[in-house]
């Protein structure tokens, strides 16, 4: 089927300013069938894409004296030049093959081709509605339409930069895999299927927005989950099919349990074994097109403090690294609050010679311990703040050097004292220890409401918001699943992998995954929960 190109200065159809007119509602229209008139199929496509100067129309003629035509669309911002060359060629050659000589076929013999005999590439279709082809444009395709014929062939050519897969950014480790996933939805889920080699391993996925058309998939491990959990997440999912989503936490939001909760109620997570680990522990996976991030629920509070690598270390180092994070994330919450209450409230709590040190640092400071831990706790969040923001190659050296400068000075100029600043760098290096970013973040929010409370009542006023700290992790949900299980309520068997790793051979011999779901119910949040 041999093509000639038609009018290449008017690959891209120009259209009148009525056809402009009221696009929106003229793509509401489009689920409607091809028409045999490859002339009103032309005019329907040119204002579904109207404006759309990517959107490329081209026009052929094949057969007997060139008269019959063909039209080709595709986006080429999507579509790589030298995969459409191949599709053509391929396409020419499929159909002289099977049909006949280029010069000999007509439409009935193409139509009666592709209809009846299918296509023989495993990278095309058969359309027959306009939204379908449509968003087969919009996915990277090569849609071809004839006259005569209300279907259209439908090709795969998608062909743009992706990062290639490599060493996780946020979660490196010694040991263990030192693959990442990418921006490519389907290259995630064929590293996960990769290592969970099981038809139990289900990937369900759905299409959100009117206007992205964002795919999104998550899974489950078939036995594993839990039945009443797998349920509860369905339905919250289907009230984000209208919303436009751009990037996995987009419906952390839109599904937690207590949006206003400081604690993150799920994990993210960019390794692959993390996946599958969580996919072995009941829990469910929900992937992005267009975001590495892959979102793990339910998330408690216990799992943001544990790493792939505590699974490839020996157990006694593994269970020691655990119980320092643990230690980290109660001295960056408490560390200024405390010194705050002790140096204010409390000096008797503290030994004559240490005492003495402290009141030595802090002579000449003009400021209260809360105005100058709060001093100190802002400019450090700018710094930190800003060493993020900044590039690669001047962001770490800015804020260390920042810090030096930053604390020097205000020990020179008597607006901090030595012991204040040792505090909160001591704060800053703790908060960095969290395995999670979003734990770290709930904890730099939470460090101020202390420092007001130890600043206002002393040990008592710690006390209370350690109090109301812990009446909300005990009321929050994730996923409908107790926050803070298996410590409360309490699930003995599952004690052995929260504050220290029992050896593997205890852990593989009696799966968490079995036991975990047999009895545990969901308990749907109030109202009032959700606010809270």
């Amino acid at each position: 089927m041999k093509f000639e190109h038609l009018s290449r200065e008017n690959r891209r159809s120009p259209l009148s300013v009525d056809d402009n007119q009221n696009i929106y509602q003229q793509s509401k229209k489009i689920e409607t069938p091809f028409s045999l008139k490859l002339s009103e199929n032309i005019r329907t496509v040119e204002n579904i894409f109207a404006d759309c100067s990517d959107v490329v129309h081209q026009l052929y003629r094949y057969g007997p004296d060139m008269k019959h035509t063909a039209l080709i669309i595709y986006c080429e911002t999507l579509v790589q030049d030298l995969k459409l060359n191949y599709l053509k060629s391929a396409l020419q050659d499929l159909v002289t093959h099977e049909v006949g000589p280029a010069e000999t076929i007509t439409p009935e013999e193409v139509i009666n081709f592709f209809d009846k005999q299918g296509v023989s590439s495993q990278s095309a279709t058969i359309i027959e509605m306009f939204d379908q082809k449509v968003k087969d444009i919009l996915d990277g395709r090569v849609v071809v339409l004839f006259n005569d014929w209300n279907k259209g062939l439908s090709f795969d050519a998608l062909s743009i930069s992706t990062r290639a897969v490599s060493e996780p950014i946020n979660e490196p480790s010694v040991r263990g895999p030192h693959d990442s996933t990418i921006e490519n939805m389907k290259n995630n889920i064929g590293m996960i299927r990769l290592r969970l080699k099981t038809p139990d391993f289900k990937i369900e996925t759905l299409t959100t927005g009117e206007k992205t058309n964002t795919e999104v998939a998550f899974g489950y491990l078939k036995g594993a989950v839990n039945p009443e959990t797998l349920q509860e997440f369905k339905q919250r999912i289907k009230c984000i099919k209208k919303e436009e989503i751009l990037e996995s936490s987009y419906i952390e939001e839109l599904i937690e349990d207590s949006t206003y909760s400081p604690f993150p109620q799920y994990r993210f997570t960019e390794r692959p074994d993390v996946c599958v680990a969580a996919l072995l522990d009941g829990k469910i996976i929900i992937m992005v097109s267009g975001t590495p991030a892959v979102m793990i629920c339910p998330g408690l509070f216990a799992e943001f403090f544990n790493i792939s690598e505590d699974y490839y270390q020996r157990t006694i180092y593994s269970s020691l690294l655990r119980l320092l994070r643990i230690g980290a994330f109660l001295l960056a919450l408490t560390l200024p609050a405390a010194y705050i209450a002790v140096s204010t409230f409390h000096p008797e709590l503290v030994p004559t010679v240490l005492l003495l040190a402290v009141i030595d640092t802090r002579e000449g400071i003009p400021f209260p311990a809360f105005v100058e831990a709060l001093i100190m706790e802002v400019t450090f969040e700018i710094l930190r703040e800003a060493g993020i923001r900044l590039p690669r190659a001047v962001g770490s050296a800015v804020s260390i050097v920042g810090a030096l400068v930053v604390g020097q000075a205000a020990i020179e100029a008597k607006i901090a004292s030595p012991m204040m600043v040792i505090v909160v760098a001591m704060t800053g290096i703790a908060s960095f220890a969290f395995p999670q970013y979003s734990m770290g973040i709930a904890v730099r929010v939470l460090r101020f409401p202390l420092m007001i409370l130890a600043a206002s009542l002393g040990g008592l006023g710690l006390m209370i918001g350690f109090l109301l700290i812990f009446l909300h992790l005990t009321c929050l949900r994730s996923l409908g699943q107790p926050y803070l299980a298996p410590l409360a309520p309490a699930r003995p068997k599952q004690l052995q992998d929260v504050f220290i790793r029992a050896p593997l051979k205890i852990l593989l011999r009696s799966p968490r995954n079995r036991n975990r779901h047999k009895n545990p119910k969901i308990i749907k949040s109030t109202d009032s929960e959700q606010e809270g």
